[in-house]
């Protein structure tokens, strides 16, 4: 039977003979025997796989208190006991130990592909070099506070950093594998950030269009790359959302992208004439569900930027990111006279405040009474001109 999160509803449907495993916490499992109705745990203990049971259905065991339960049962292996017959000779688990844990229990589970490569980045390039072989409940903050410092040049990082860090020792707190209220990043002071919004001008976009038009027609750049950036200018969606877009999300009667998950979940994106062009010229690839085909069959592109650093460089806009796309497509609506609320929609923005980078280039109703107020005094103090007698 296909895994499932395991429910009360779940558990009394069962029939003799069938088990289901959860979907939420790895092994953990319910089956139906004859009479009863038993949860169970499978695990890895000291390199071989073991089989534990928890318990009969009913008082006390539900599928909550049996998860619990199993949830326990991990945290004791991972810190290498045995949780079968009180055979438990516990040790203390390492930070990689802990890292490799957190990674294989809660994000390659809870989180999207991106964030989950995101913390297995930093936690194996920036964390573990330096705290691997640490005893997890002896890091205090003060190795964290040491840790961040040491990636002061790189503030956006060592905050992202501290915060990866931050979530590993909850969830190590949850599981019981650290002692509780542990977690060594609390008061860890974040550096300050300012965001790059890096908004391109009309003569800038002219220049990317002749860059882009010029790459087209040299044939060096793989088509569905010219097309990604144009769509990124175009739509104001992210770069994982278009270069994962696939044709079943289009639907150009109604001039509408409706992406089934994104960063902030289910999302419409609104297409304007210029990217519908875009679509309709694109081939689509027998076999392949993707708008923009990558190299290998039935796979989308994976990167843009070795494209888009001969692109950038043509149209002489040197640092310009790939995400600024987004931001450049902001700014020309708020020209437009959009307001922050029509911004954040367009950018399929979940809380307004992230919408508010925005707001010095969106129409401020204050600007407009100022200048309102400024051409009343200006009309009352210009010198009237002489009356004719």
């Amino acid at each position: 039977m296909a895994a499932k999160r395991i429910t009360k509803r779940v558990v009394d449907s069962l029939k003799p003979g069938e088990i289901v495993w959860d979907s939420e916490l790895s092994g953990f499992s319910v089956r139906c025997q004859r009479r009863d109705k038993v949860y169970g745990l499978k695990a890895r203990v000291n390199g071989r796989q073991r089989w534990f049971t928890i318990g009969k259905h009913g008082a006390p065991w539900t599928p909550d208190t049996a998860r619990r339960h199993a949830v326990g049962m991990l945290g004791e292996i991972a810190r290498g006991g045995d949780p079968s017959n009180g055979r438990s000779k516990v040790k203390d688990l390492t930070v990689a130990e802990l890292a490799k844990l957190f990674l294989a229990e809660h994000v390659q589970r809870k989180r999207k592909a991106s964030t989950a490569s995101l913390y297995r980045d930093i936690l194996n390039r920036l964390v573990l070099p330096k705290l691997g072989k640490r005893i997890a409940k002896d890091i205090r903050n003060a190795d964290i506070a040491g840790l961040h410092h040491d990636l002061h040049e790189t503030q956006y990082q060592a905050n992202r950093t501290v915060a990866v860090i931050s979530k590993m020792f909850s969830f190590a707190e949850a599981r019981e594998l650290v002692p509780r209220d542990s977690n060594p990043c609390r008061h860890i002071e974040k550096y300050r950030e300012n965001p790059r919004e890096r908004f391109l001008t009309t003569e800038e976009i002219n220049r990317l269009a002749d860059s882009l038009q010029e790459a087209e027609q040299n044939g060096r750049s793989l088509p569905s790359t010219i097309a990604a950036i144009r769509l990124l200018l175009f739509t104001g969606a992210r770069r994982g959302e278009i270069l994962t877009l696939r044709w079943d999300f289009v639907d150009l009667e109604r001039s509408m992208l409706f992406l089934p998950d994104s960063k902030t979940g289910r999302k419409p994106i609104h297409l304007n004439a210029l990217a519908i062009a875009v679509l309709q010229e694109l081939t689509r690839v027998a076999g392949n569900p993707y708008v923009l085909p990558g190299r290998n069959e039935g796979e989308p592109i994976k990167e843009l930027k070795t494209t888009w650093r001969g692109i950038r460089r043509k149209a002489g806009l040197d640092g310009v990111r790939l995400h600024d796309m987004r931001h450049t497509f902001a700014s020309i609506a708020a020209g437009a006279g959009a307001s922050l609320y029509m911004i954040g929609k367009l950018l399929g923005h979940k809380n307004p405040a992230t919408t508010q980078r925005y707001a010095h280039l969106a129409n401020d109703p204050l600007r407009s009474v100022g200048q309102q107020i400024a051409d009343s005094l200006g009309a009352a103090l210009t010198p009237k001109a002489p009356e004719a007698r």
